[in-house]
């Protein structure tokens, strides 16, 4: 049930979340922790997709909640909640995404003994272990990718992974971002042309 309270992008607040959010704004904290419970590996999840790394999803996850915490009263309701919530998560990460463009000495990777690999991996096992061919190539790949993702801008960045890696529609994305749909649109196709240009025969 909560999978499902939390996968509804572009729907209003259904019911069950409604009746948290309202208990929550009168100071029921047991109300606001149930909250949290139902969309706590939602934001994870986004934010270590967006950021690919584990220290900085659960710094973003920590922020967006304590965020939520401060703000809930001001959640009129007029939009979904859980688009509202990954409007927060969103604009944190964007943060995050700049000043590692400023710095430059973060890396969406991290380097092992078998060479540059997916920070995903650090919180999800693959189910089964593919021949090393296979293996290879895909270890390949997401070097690729992490190196083409690093030399987007960061609203580049995020509108490409909300798009293919979270599943959202570009209306949706737009919301998110404070934007209209046809900029996201716009975005993603600079986007896309960036990442095929770095992939090259890959794609």
């Amino acid at each position: 049930m909560a999978q499902d309270a939390a996968g509804t992008v572009g729907a209003r607040v259904s019911p069950q979340v409604d009746t948290l959010i309202r208990a929550a704004q009168a100071g029921d904290q047991d109300a606001f922790e149930q909250l949290v419970r139902t969309y706590d590996q939602s934001v994870l999840r986004l934010a270590m997709n967006l950021l690919r790394s584990p220290e900085d999803a659960r710094d973003v996850y920590q922020e967006a909640f304590l965020r939520v915490y401060r703000n809930l009263h001001a959640f009129r309701f007029d939009c979904s909640f859980h688009t509202w919530l990954y409007r927060i998560v969103t604009n944190i990460c964007l943060d995050q995404l700049r000043k590692r463009k400023v710095r430059k000495e973060e890396s969406a990777t991290v380097e092992t003994s078998e060479g540059p690999i997916d920070r995903m991996d650090s919180f999800e096992e693959e189910a089964a272990h593919a021949d090393p061919e296979r293996s290879m190539w895909n270890r390949q790949l997401k070097n690729k990718i992490d190196s083409a993702l690093e030399d987007l801008t960061p609203r580049e960045r995020m509108v490409f992974e909300l798009r293919h890696y979270q599943g959202l529609r570009l209306r949706n994305i737009g919301e998110m971002l404070g934007t209209t749909e046809e900029a996201a649109k716009n975005c993603l196709f600079r986007a896309t042309q960036k990442m095929r240009a770095v992939l090259g025969d890959f794609t």
